[in-house]
């Protein structure tokens, strides 16, 4: 029986216990004209037995699905022949449970099945229907043992309020604590990878080495596998990329923002907004193919057209779609920031006489500057995390130049390079991509906590 169809029984047993538990209060109370004799509303008394009726039973349920797999291999395991597990490593052993895995289950099975293998897919088989029936079972028994109990707790001077909002604040907490860990988990594995790099490869070398060929020599007489690491190419295309997508995206945004929220009517801004951050939505592998094939080639025969060399894949054409890409950041940030300078800046200038023109650029864009450039670091974030463009529309040449026309490479370009395909996690190789990734992760986070730092120190000003 699904795993599914169970969670939704216990959610609507919760509800049935949410109005099982506001009448037990009332009726505690001595009747709908009573209620004041209750310490909490009765919503309050309701939450309490949901919660009791619920959140025990859906919590040994996802325990259960999280083990049931594993105990049940285990025991499927335990009684196979001792012939055919006898001397077998850890990934033969994975393999043989996965044939058994894939037989119960119906799927393509990579070895002969044998009569014990099939004995353990039935074995499988029926030991996870047992499971199942007795998950059903047990679930359902806590949840209807959580709302006896809270059956028993309903009195009026139960603190219904302040058990049920402890309750939610408990789960908020472990919900924000599961967030931070994530980040703190992965942050952690990128620096222990990033670690096991720099004791391979000098870091005076990775950050200021000119030549980035990562590949390993497997041989002494291989040709084409220097295992260069200097990432200065990357870095500098990088650079030039984003560089280029903000010259595109600033103006275009911050003159958009300052047109919606100033000067266009309310029926015009309801419609251009939405359809301004429409390019948000578009997948950014769409622009990639965009680039590729109508951006880069035009810039390519306008290039060709005016006697100058330009590369099939140039950094230009990656930047100027990614500018397009980024403009609705710049724009829907600035345009919140603007509309957030108080009316009465606005008034006090229009009665000192200013138009409206100059009340936008002494007034209202110097109040909404911090904000401003805020938004624009946060969108210099975005584009130098941007991969499928630049993989796209310029290239995977790591060359070093300052020349907008030629093939160049990002940071996230070459990570996605290095751990693609079949790949040994020890090599220098695949490293790389974890450093290169650590500098990545250092460098937006230096963006993000400086655009915080500048809005929250000037926001006081004006509020």
């Amino acid at each position: 029986m699904y795993s599914w169809i169970l969670m939704l029984v216990v959610l609507a047993a919760m509800a049935g216990a949410y109005q099982i538990g506001r009448r037990r209060a009332i009726a505690s109370a001595g009747g709908p004209t009573r209620i004041k004799q209750l310490h909490s509303l009765p919503t309050y008394y309701g939450l309490y037995a949901a919660l009791w009726a619920g959140l025990p039973a859906l919590l040994l349920m996802g325990l259960w699905v999280g083990l049931q797999d594993q105990i049940v291999i285990g025991l499927v395991t335990s009684h196979l022949p001792n012939e055919m597990v006898a001397g077998l490593s850890d990934g033969r052993l994975g393999l043989l449970i996965n044939d058994i895995r894939n037989l119960a289950t119906g799927n393509i099975v990579s070895a002969e099945v044998t009569p014990e293998i099939q004995t353990a897919a039935d074995q499988y088989n029926r030991l996870n229907r047992l499971a199942q029936w007795a998950m059903w079972a047990v679930v359902l028994a806590v949840a209807l043992a959580g709302l006896a109990y809270a059956w028993m707790r309903t009195q009026p001077r139960l603190r219904a309020r302040n058990r049920v909002e402890s309750t939610f604040t408990v789960i908020l907490i472990l919900f924000s604590s599961i967030a931070i860990l994530t980040t703190l988990g992965i942050v952690l594995s990128v620096l222990f990878e990033s670690l096991l790099f720099f004791q391979k490869v000098s870091p005076l070398e990775f950050f200021f080495g000119t030549n980035w060929s990562p590949q390993i020599a497997l041989r002494a007489d291989q040709v084409g596998a220097s295992g260069a690491f200097g990432a200065i190419p990357l870095f500098t295309g990088t650079l030039m990329v984003s560089l280029i997508s903000m010259l595109v995206a600033v103006p275009i945004g911050l003159l958009s923002a300052i047109y919606l929220s100033e000067y266009a009517h309310r029926q015009v801004r309801a419609i251009a907004k939405p359809t301004l951050e429409i390019l948000a939505g578009i997948p950014t592998v769409v622009y990639g193919f965009f680039a590729a094939l109508t951006v880069a080639p035009f810039i390519r025969d306008l290039g060709l057209s005016l006697g100058l060399d330009v590369a099939s894949e140039s950094a230009l054409a990656a930047g100027l779609v990614m500018g397009i890409m980024i403009i609705p950041f710049v724009s829907s940030l600035s345009d919140d920031v603007i509309n957030a300078v108080p009316q009465s800046l606005r008034d006090g200038s229009y009665a000192l006489g200013a138009t409206q023109s100059e009340t936008i650029r002494r007034v209202v864009i110097p109040a909404a500057l911090p904000g401003i450039v805020g938004g624009i670091l946060l969108a210099v974030s975005r584009a130098i995390g941007e991969t499928m463009i630049v993989v796209m529309a310029a290239g995977l040449s790591a060359n070093l130049t300052a020349n907008p026309l030629d093939s160049v490479t990002t940071v996230t370009v070459q990570i996605v390079t290095l751990l693609t395909g079949d790949q040994e996690f020890d090599s220098a190789k695949t490293l790389a991509a974890f450093a290169l990734g650590l500098t990545l992760f250092l460098v937006t986070l230096t963006l993000n906590v400086i655009a915080l730092s500048i809005v929250r120190k000037y926001r006081e000003q004006y509020e």
